[in-house]
């Protein structure tokens, strides 16, 4: 095999898409109103709650936060895989395909620091009521939405720049979308580094929100276990859907994983797309619906500003 050199690959190849005929105008008009759908139910909440001083407070405001990564991450794969199904040649400029390759990646990263800062403010409400508004300060809210956008950023560059370096040996991809791990595969030379960091950012982006989630979770069933009525059926009712977020994104990342680590070659190719997909595609129409149908005070400011007052 001839070795190419990165400077060489100013394109890739996606090699999970096979020809649907007409049916790809079908697929284009389903995914561009899932698409819009997402886009409207995130936006409304967003401005529900930026509208309504009522929920200017740190639980609606770090929700602002996961609507709004809701709408990045799925900005970053929507428009990417609408041209994709319409275009007979599926390619993509390689600077465009490290970019998506960020969004997505930082993407997963906010979605599980934010739930994890979620988590966070629930134990605090819940196992400390006296002492909330003044561990959870405004000044705190900003610091902890801050903390949970700038440093998966920071912390994905290197890991996108190490990776758009690499000499590669081909430029064929095996996925509906840009995915660094794929193009890591893809390399000639030493990846050691790579591994090495991707590791390490792993542990940090993944490891240490889960262990949080763990922790304050723990702490809450005991206070709910000792606790009165009153504060279980807080903690049921603030909990519930924050816990159907956490689970559902965790099955869909780890049908991603088990996909890229392990010989998928024997699973029907449309059902190897979704499972690569769910995570991207379920759960930013997911987070808007649990949360605006779930909790109350959403869901009837959501009603007055769509249907008016009564």
């Amino acid at each position: 095999m001839i070795m190419i050199n990165f400077t060489q690959v100013s394109y890739f190849t996606f090699g999970a898409y096979f020809n649907i005929g007409l049916f790809k105008y079908l697929f284009f008009f389903i995914i561009m109103c899932f698409y819009a759908l997402i886009v409207c139910a995130n936006l409304l909440l967003i401005v529900v709650i930026c509208m309504n001083r009522i929920l200017h407070e740190p639980m609606y405001l770090f929700l602002c936060s996961l609507f709004v990564n809701e709408l990045y991450g799925s900005t970053g794969l929507f428009p990417f895989l609408l041209v994709q199904i319409l275009s007979d040649i599926h390619t993509v400029f390689a600077p465009f395909c490290f970019l998506q390759s960020f969004c997505l990646y930082t993407y997963a990263a906010i979605q599980l620091i934010n739930l994890s800062v979620m988590s966070y403010d629930r134990y605090l409400a819940i196992c400390y009521p006296l002492q909330y508004n003044t561990r959870m300060t405004y000044n705190k809210i900003a610091m902890l939405i801050a903390l949970t956008w700038l440093f998966p950023f920071f912390a994905t560059a290197v890991p996108i720049f190490l990776n758009s370096s690499l000499q590669l040996c081909g430029n064929i991809i095996n996925k509906v979308y840009c995915n660094s791990y794929y193009v890591v595969k893809l390399a000639c030379s030493v990846t050691t580094v790579n591994n090495i960091y991707g590791l390490f950012i792993t542990c940090l982006l993944v490891f240490v929100p889960l262990s949080l989630i763990l922790y304050t979770y723990m702490k809450i069933l005991k206070v709910c276990y000792s606790g009165s009525k009153q504060t279980r059926q807080k903690a049921v009712s603030t909990c519930t859907p924050h816990l159907a977020s956490l689970l559902n994104f965790s099955f869909g990342c780890f049908f991603e994983i088990v996909q890229s680590r392990f010989d998928m070659s024997s699973v029907p190719m449309m059902l190897g797309i979704f499972m690569s997909l769910y995570f991207l595609t379920c759960q930013p129409i997911f987070n808007p619906l649990m949360y605006g149908l779930q909790m109350s005070k959403i869901r009837s400011l959501c009603k007055s500003l769509v249907f008016g007052k009564m």
